[in-house]
């Protein structure tokens, strides 16, 4: 997929309600404007420059800075932070995962991701999993703190041309699914859910309980359906429009 590129840094930014957040014992201190963060990336000098960066601001404070993601995870679930910023390509353990746990988990802190470039898988992913901003390295410093502030209000912000590109990859997925759900019955969505996992005719027999010629039948009829014409064709259209 081809990277999203800034042309100019317009940012959209849309109210997303009141908010609400746990604070920990550690943060019963601060004052009530206070920002808690925790701070992830690789490189350690981009660490030092977003310290300095949040240091000159009187109501933030910098829980914790990790270069992995296995730390960054264990700092958020240990501080529980306002803010997570972090790097979506921090190594270990990815960015997305650090998402997909920290939603899976149902922990309070709100995620600004803060990266030199995504592509539009990454983008929908991350929106996907509840990310709340997105802040290109590239920007203006300033961009950074006013989308910390933004999100830690219960603000969205994202850059609009990213946003535009995740957008129409969720509509498209979005139709994928109601399309799908609308032509094929719930036995052929199961049968797509198994090959998209890699599983043989024969093994699907055995977790559908039904027969191998059976599980074919299954599969004429749904490559007729939706216009796929193999195992791989339809395992790529299962991805690609959210089935699986």
């Amino acid at each position: 997929m081809p990277e999203i590129t800034v042309e100019n840094p317009w940012l959209v930014l849309w109210c997303d309600g009141a908010y609400k957040h746990a604070r920990s014992p550690e943060q019963d201190h601060l004052g009530p404007m206070s920002v808690t963060l925790v701070l992830g990336d690789e490189h350690p000098v981009v660490l030092d420059g977003l310290e300095h960066l949040f240091r000159l601001e009187k109501n933030f404070k910098i829980l914790a800075r990790c270069t992995t993601g296995e730390e960054t995870l264990r700092a958020v679930r240990k501080h529980r932070p306002d803010v997570l910023v972090f790097d979506i390509h921090i190594p270990v353990e990815n960015g997305l995962d650090v998402l997909k746990e920290i939603t899976k988990t149902k922990l309070p802190t709100r995620s600004v991701i803060f990266t030199a470039a995504l592509n539009d898988d990454e983008m929908f992913e991350a929106i996907r999993l509840g990310v709340l901003g997105i802040v290109l390295k590239h920007m203006e410093s300033k961009l950074v703190v006013q989308c910390i502030k933004k999100v830690h209000a219960g603000e969205k912000w994202f850059e609009r041309d990213s946003l535009t590109s995740a957008a129409q990859k969720l509509v498209q997925r979005e139709n994928g699914v109601r399309h799908a759900y609308e032509i094929l019955s719930s036995r052929e969505i199961e049968v797509i859910h198994l090959v998209a996992s890699g599983l043989a005719n024969q093994q699907i027999g055995k977790k559908l309980y039904i027969s191998e010629g059976t599980v074919k039948t299954h599969l004429h009829k749904i490559y007729d359906k939706l216009h796929v014409d193999s195992r791989l064709a339809l395992a790529l259209y299962a991805r690609d429009n959210g089935l699986v």
